[in-house]
């Protein structure tokens, strides 16, 4: 069914307060599953057990950021035609993102007799949810724009990832225990299972929310058509060509975040424990920030808190370089979560903020998949760095990297809400 456009701004604001609230508790639930396979502490210390190379270890960033990010823009055109993007979000979205992480715990029992078959089925499984996940993404983001007013989506956002920060740092509590109190593999067992549940459950509460159509006004073209325009489409918009480039800077400068739980775990002869504390460590920076960066987003815009995000995740690579003792990574997971809060936050948001809504699904999926590009092989260079000149080293060259994205975002982008020709 179509309805016009003053029937459909009734529409959202009639369901906004629902959508929110069983988005926020989507993003609760998932926040709350994610924080037991967190991708930048739990798992590659679980990698760790079958593997010393770090080219391997590098492998689980590339798969992680990869796999959300480079599949967008292959979907953009299809999305774009939906009246409703909610059936691919919840439909497929079951199957090629959800799925996977239920098959996860058994596959970890492989080990036990197993270990290079339970390896390489972790890693397809990891790749299947990552990628499944970039499948349904630009579905995802398009159906939230629609839902959410453009005037909310910052405090929107900052509380549906606050609600899972917050509540993620009592399960990295419980994956601490976890982790601490059972032998390997029956400790990542459990916490591959906890957090198979708790992302099945945010899942029902995706599947409550209410969307009304919009059939977008753009021409139905072939998806060879569709590439070929997009040289045009960057041509036409200096100001988001200038974005993209700083954020292929900004994603290289992210080479060294896989490294850090390794890192420290090395150095000082730590225990599988404290992965959940360095975990419960990053989710507390990030729910502290969510709230913080939501309501500065709604009033500043997104390109200032996207700024505060890469000086943080400067510093987290800066003093992880420097770090004594093991006690100072608590801070430094502290401001790696501080700064992904940001770029979860405003890194998805600013975009719909380039584009009118009949094109978003095509600048969603530019914005992510030329990001993912880069992210296919930042981690692998980070692990050649490692191995060449040393975990330090790494940091270093990192930490220049992500100031020299920042200098190309602060000086050579304008916000995109001052823009006139933007309609929202």
């Amino acid at each position: 069914m179509k309805i016009d456009a003053s029937d459909f701004e009734r529409e959202v604001e009639r369901n906004y307060r629902y959508n929110s609230v069983v988005n926020v508790l989507d993003g609760t639930f998932f926040w709350l599953g994610a924080s037991f396979i967190a991708s930048r502490t739990i798992l590659p210390l679980y990698v760790s057990h079958f593997t010393d190379s770090k080219l391997v270890i590098g492998l689980l960033s590339t798969l992680a950021a990869a796999g959300w990010l480079l599949p967008q823009l292959f979907t953009a055109n299809w999305v774009q035609r939906l009246p409703r993007k909610k059936v691919v979000v919840v439909n497929l979205g079951l199957f090629t993102e959800r799925l996977p992480v239920v098959l996860m715990a058994p596959a970890a029992m492989l080990s036990i007799r197993f270990p290079t078959l339970a390896l390489i089925a972790f890693f397809v499984l990891f790749a299947w949810h990552v990628v499944g996940a970039g499948v349904v993404a630009v579905a995802w983001q398009d159906m939230i724009a629609k839902v959410i007013p453009l005037d909310r989506r910052g405090r929107f956002f900052g509380i549906a990832n606050f609600g899972g920060t917050a509540t993620g740092v009592l399960s990295a509590a419980a994956a601490t225990w976890l982790l601490g109190h059972y032998d390997f593999p029956y400790d990542y067992v459990f916490c591959f299972a906890v957090a198979a549940v708790f992302i099945f459950i945010s899942w029902v509460f995706l599947a409550l929310t209410r969307e009304p159509p919009r059939v977008s006004q753009e021409p139905i073209i072939s998806q060879r058509e569709y590439w070929r325009r997009l040289p045009a489409i960057l041509r036409a918009d200096l100001n988001f060509r200038r974005y993209l480039l700083s954020q292929v800077v900004i994603a290289m400068g992210g080479m060294a975040v896989g490294f850090l739980a390794v890192y420290a775990a090395q150095r000082w002869q730590l225990p599988d424990s404290q992965a959940g504390s360095f975990t419960a460590s990053m989710l507390t920076g990030q729910a502290l920030c969510n709230l913080l960066f939501g309501v500065l987003a709604d009033r500043k815009g997104h390109k200032l808190v996207l700024e505060l995000s890469i000086l943080l995740g400067a510093l987290a690579v800066g003093l992880a370089g420097l770090a004594p003792v093991p006690a100072w990574f608590y801070a430094v997971f502290a401001l790696s979560g501080a700064s992904a809060a940001g770029f979860i936050l405003s890194g998805i948001m600013i975009v719909f903020e380039f584009s009118a809504p009949d094109v978003r699904p095509t600048y969603i999926g530019l914005n992510n998949t030329v990001a993912g590009i880069v992210n296919v092989v930042a981690p692998m260079l980070g692990g050649w760095l490692a191995g060449v000149v040393g975990y330090r080293g790494l940091f270093a060259v990192a930490f220049v990297i992500t100031l020299v994205g920042f200098a190309m975002l602060h000086w050579s982008v304008r916000e995109p809400r001052q823009t006139a020709r933007n309609i929202f």
